[in-house]
């Protein structure tokens, strides 16, 4: 089975929008768990817009599955990373001023640099992936750095996979083998939804674990609010 870790940022976005605490991001972790997720999964960025550090903090105790920060390993976060020694750190190349994550490393060009920060996560015991494309060479590349998972950058696919071009899926047929065949464990987001996800499960080799926030929060809202309404409803009856 395909293990699913539940990105939680756009409930922090919800939350720093209104300020207070609600949502509650650390009842929604424990929830989100209680439901079935097998992990949570955050991506701090420096300007705190969502996720802030201090969450990645407040939810280290009640994380009783698989815990993922992601994010680009610059100090602040490398000593956030390393201070609460996650289950698994994904590192992800996105600057400063981007709004969502949108390339995956170059790991021919920034191989060095790549070896130090997984050697350095590696040694506090914490499990490392590196966000990635699925040019083959890069695929090579990670697989120096010393990485132990990668995982794919999934946008192309889903854009692709909604216009109907399911031949799309290809490109990471072949970047999963060969991760396979180089020893690397397989991991995959961005973009992934209730539309494409099966599709792209049945058709990726031994892939372990997928990270979905936008679109499985956003679909919550929709399919749950219903429900929602209907309480209300019932209340003022």
């Amino acid at each position: 089975m395909t293990k699913l870790s539940v990105n939680i940022n756009k409930i922090a976005t919800l939350r720093n929008s209104r300020g207070g605490n609600v949502p509650n991001l650390v009842q929604v972790a424990k929830d989100v768990q209680d439901f079935g997720a097998n992990g949570i999964t955050i991506h701090p960025r420096p300007d705190e817009r969502h996720i802030r550090y201090q969450d990645a903090y407040d939810l280290k105790p009640v994380v009783t599955t698989e815990y993922n920060i992601e994010g680009n390993p610059i100090q602040k976060f490398t000593d956030l990373v390393l201070d609460i020694k996650p289950t698994q750190v994904t590192l992800v190349p996105d600057g400063e001023d981007v709004l969502t994550s949108n390339a995956g490393w170059n790991t021919i060009k920034h191989q060095s640099y790549l070896k130090e920060v997984v050697a350095e996560f590696k040694n506090a015991g914490i499990r490392t992936s590196i966000f990635i494309e699925t040019d083959l060479k890069l695929i090579e590349g990670a697989a120096k750095t010393g990485v132990d998972r990668i995982e794919l950058y999934t946008e192309d696919f889903a854009k692709e996979f909604e216009k109907g071009n399911k031949e799309a899926v290809k490109p990471y047929i072949e970047a999963a083998v060969l991760a396979h065949e180089l020893g690397l464990g397989i991991n995959a987001g961005h973009d992934l939804n209730l539309d494409n996800i099966e599709f792209f499960k049945n058709n990726i080799p031994n892939l372990a674990e997928v990270s979905i926030g936008h679109a499985l929060i956003s679909e919550s809202i929709y399919l749950g609010i219903e429900n929602v309404v209907n309480m209300y409803l019932h209340r003022l009856q």
